[in-house]
């Protein structure tokens, strides 16, 4: 006999709790629940037993077993996915127009990655590099990465990654400076998003793909490019939020003495004060983006996640380490690119 049966019963809700009793045919749960109640009330000493022991804790499944009335863990959950199944459809008609575009980039920027030959993308990738850091060492390794992942094959899908990674990282650059300034210049909208902002930070990464499955086709490339994106957006929105609070208000005060208004108090003073603060929030994008392609890969993302992915479902353990290790390089390169082009901010600001 269920724990708390005694507890419903000396609060009088014995009628409320059998008012939903099926009279119909019975699950194979509940009848095994109503074997073990009879085989309880049919041994006096197991009764005793079960009432000197431990008190359960009273979890829904458990309550359940004492009270019909009262809902199961899996009723529960089962709302939960009734509710997202109720607003799937509208939600779906107002987000397909807004995230074509996305779409569109993502296919668009992989056609064209994929179109450049090599001897085409390299050299262009190499002037980018010495065009954002000036850096001989920098320049080198990005050249050498990349030629040797050509040398063993995986230039293809390393440039499908890159791609990918480089239009999300444009979305979020976009998305989350003016957030990040928004957010800077209202205390109350700042208290409103740190809570959202924080629960995208410790979402586990394989959750931003279940919703999504339900909401677009798993063909459609804005499905991993939309996770990709709500992974990724918040270090760029914290530190660029940070970097504009962290303006010296000596500075602004100056500024509001020389009569500046709050839009050329933005671009000619506050943006360029927190532009390291910014890059470092984009340099962290960058890594989150190219970690959360991997695990996007399992929803048709393209790159060397699926290399990654093949290596685990068929137990090739060299395609998994070698395509990881590629990764591994892929986001050494990125990231000496972005803080090397950092630091020669720094230097600029200086």
């Amino acid at each position: 006999m269920a724990f708390y049966t005694g507890v419903f019963d000396s609060l009088g809700l014995r009628e409320w709790c059998d008012a939903d009793k099926q009279d119909g045919p019975l699950s194979m749960a509940q009848l095994l629940a109503r074997k073990k109640a009879a085989e309880a009330g049919g041994d006096a000493q197991a009764a005793m037993d079960a009432i000197s022991g431990p008190a359960p804790f009273p979890s829904l499944d458990e309550l359940h077993r004492a009270c019909d009335a009262v809902p199961r863990t899996r009723d529960f959950t089962s709302g939960a996915e009734q509710l997202f199944l109720d607003v799937k459809d509208p939600l779906k008609v107002v987000l397909d127009p807004i995230t074509q575009p996305l779409s569109f980039l993502l296919d668009e920027s992989l056609a064209l990655f994929m179109w450049l030959p090599w001897y085409v993308l390299i050299p262009l990738l190499a002037l980018l590099t010495w065009w954002a850091t000036r850096s001989w060492k920098v320049l080198a390794l990005v050249a050498a990465s990349f030629l040797g992942m050509a040398f063993i094959d995986h230039y293809d899908y390393a440039v499908q990654t890159l791609s990918i990674v480089f239009v999300c990282t444009i979305f979020c650059v976009i998305l989350g400076v003016p957030i990040g300034i928004a957010m800077a210049r209202s205390d109350r909208l700042q208290g409103g998003l740190t809570p959202v902002l924080d629960m995208l930070q410790t979402l586990p990464t394989f959750v931003y793909l279940i919703p999504l499955i339900f909401l677009f086709s798993v063909t459609e490339s804005k499905l991993y490019g939309i996770a990709i994106i709500l992974y990724a957006i918040v270090p760029v929105i914290r530190l660029t939020n940070l970097g504009i609070r962290l303006v010296d208000r000596d500075v602004i005060e100056a500024a509001d003495a020389f009569g500046m208004t709050s839009r050329q108090k933005l671009w000619g003073v506050q943006i360029p004060l927190a532009l390291p603060n910014i890059m470092a929030g984009v340099n962290q994008t960058i890594m989150m983006s190219l970690a959360m392609v991997v695990i996007a890969s399992l929803v048709s993302a393209p790159g060397l996640g699926v290399l990654v992915l093949r290596g685990i479902r068929n137990l090739e353990l060299g395609v998994g380490l070698v395509s990881g290790l590629c990764i591994v390089l892929l986001a050494i390169v990125l990231d000496r690119s972005t803080k090397a082009a950092l630091e020669r901010i720094d230097r600029s600001e200086r």
